[in-house]
């Protein structure tokens, strides 16, 4: 067979469909040559030249899409309220691209605003990038469990491997340079980058990325990822439901009453044991569902996922979880907005230095404001009295309170902080760092510092009593955001000023 799948010339496109047809084009051809290519390899073809030198490099590479602009004015007309679809300045900017079948609303919008932005073509062509071969398999696809070890050894002699070295996160981080006669970045994340998260989606969370939507919820409790699957599984008994679809870990897919069951549907399989972080997908038909992770306890697991989560381009995210009271004033049950964090979760300090301020994003407080006055039904002096806005402290040592000469205590007091966690900084942080809109709502279940500390009878009758309206108001947050459009959630805040045109 040829090592390469067959030469598709470049392309100027005025069209945002035309490009995207034109991406799915040579992607799919790239795929499908990886596919056959490794379908003999694994039946024992060696592709190997004639003098049975060492074995031919079978190769497909991703597309591009290119700009080139010599101006930084927007075309008259544009929407100037969106921070992305444009790009910082004159110049030759390009990424490149995987899944289409995944992303295609997401490149035609942003095709779309740079042709309209910027009153020219967009290119799409094939790059020199190569697709490892890992990336070309699909959800259900398990051929290379069929291979001895000494055959899998001898992939990386046929194909691409997975390449760390062009996966890093210099550009969402703003410390990517480019280099004289290279392309400026069109979008945070090339598509290696994507794929890696997409691989790695799969296996923390044990659901496919089709399923994930644009509104996620995390939380560090089981309690509310029971109570989210009481409440999927009731939605899908609802004819009315604006949910089509809720899905479990495995792929497990419960279709809305009276709905046909899907083409993959049946390839559904319970899990033998839960994943790290299982994800749970409440479906709308337009992608603007909720999905809910159980991210455990602590800050490695909560940047883990962020990381991977983020190259979905999710329109909001909000942690729901639990916290330590520091307040006096407070009782058990007394949720907290934050406002502003303290970062003392160290797992982020490499990507973005503790000195940057994570600003609270006005259209999420309002939001999670608004969705403790409706369902709580409080209003005026009595929401102040089970509401407060204020610092949340994220620290990495479950044990702080330990500490000698309560160093802790002194710093967290020192911030104003009102309530501590072990999740909530690093999820806002990396929203942050990852232009996704971001919030925390806590509950404080216990006061430490007051002699209140978790005692297993009475935790269990807290959680009980206080998830279910909890998860209530953080769905209802998501509902207003959703209401509101995407446009307005992407804010200024979340942009640099040579940013990326890609949202």
């Amino acid at each position: 067979m040829p090592l390469r799948p067959p030469f598709i010339a470049p392309v100027r496109f005025s069209d945002a469909d035309a490009a995207l047809a034109q991406v799915q084009l040579i992607y799919n051809t790239s795929i499908n040559h990886l596919r056959e290519a490794l379908q003999r390899f694994v039946a024992g073809e060696d592709f190997v030249p004639e003098d049975g030198r060492n074995p031919l490099r079978v190769r497909a590479c991703y597309p591009f899409v290119r700009i080139q602009t010599s101006t930084v004015a927007r075309a008259r007309g544009a929407d100037k309220r969106l921070s992305y679809g444009f790009v910082a300045g004159p110049g030759h900017y390009e990424t490149t691209l995987t899944r289409p079948d995944l992303f295609a609303g997401y490149f035609r919008e942003q095709f779309r605003l740079l042709i309209q932005n910027h009153d020219v073509e967009i290119e799409v062509g094939i790059s020199s990038q190569p697709i490892p071969v890992h990336f070309s398999f699909g959800d259900y696809d398990h051929i290379e469990g069929s291979m001895s070890t000494e055959r899998r050894q001898l992939m990386r002699d046929v194909f691409d491997l997975p390449d760390l070295s062009v996966m890093d996160d210099g550009i969402a981080n703003g410390t990517h340079d480019t280099q004289p006669g290279e392309a400026r970045p069109l979008s945070l994340f090339t598509g290696p980058r994507v794929d890696y998260s997409l691989q790695r989606l799969r296996h923390y969370t044990g659901t496919s990325p089709e399923h994930f939507q644009n509104f996620v919820l995390f939380t560090n409790y089981q309690f509310y990822i029971d109570e989210f699957v009481r409440m999927g599984h009731e939605a899908m008994q609802d004819p009315a439901s604006p949910y089509v679809a809720f899905v479990e870990p495995g792929n497990m897919v419960t279709r809305r009453s009276g709905l046909p069951a899907g083409e993959l549907d049946a390839l559904g399989k319970v899990p033998p044991r839960l994943p790290q972080m299982p994800a749970y997908h409440l479906v709308r038909e337009d992608g603007s569902g909720i999905t809910m992770v159980n991210i455990g306890v602590g800050p490695a697991n909560a940047k883990t996922i962020t990381d991977h989560i983020a190259v979905l381009r999710p329109h909001a995210w909000l942690m729901l979880g639990h916290c330590a009271g520091l307040r006096t004033t407070q009782e058990l049950g007394d949720y907290v907005l934050a406002h502003a964090y303290v970062r003392e979760d160290h797992v982020l300090d490499e990507d973005l230095p503790v000195w940057v301020p994570i600003p609270a994003l006005a259209e999420i407080q309002v939001a999670l404001a608004t969705a403790v006055a409706d369902v709580t039904g409080l209003t005026g002096h009595e929401l102040k009295g089970v509401l407060r806005t204020g610092t949340v402290a994220t620290t990495d040592n479950r044990n702080w309170e330990l500490l000698p000469d309560n160093t802790p205590q002194r710093r967290f007091s020192q911030s104003r902080a009102v309530a501590l966690d072990m999740e909530s900084a690093t999820i806002a942080a990396n929203g942050f760092r990852f232009r996704v809109p971001y919030g925390t709502l806590l509950c404080v279940s216990d006061k430490p510092l007051h002699g209140e500390i978790k005692l297993p009878g009475m935790a269990n009758n807290f959680y009980r009593e206080r998830v279910d309206q909890h998860l209530r108001i953080g769905i209802r947050a998501l509902e207003i955001l959703r209401e509101s459009g995407p446009g307005s959630l992407h804010s200024r805040k979340l942009r640099s000023f040579a940013e990326v045109a890609f949202l």
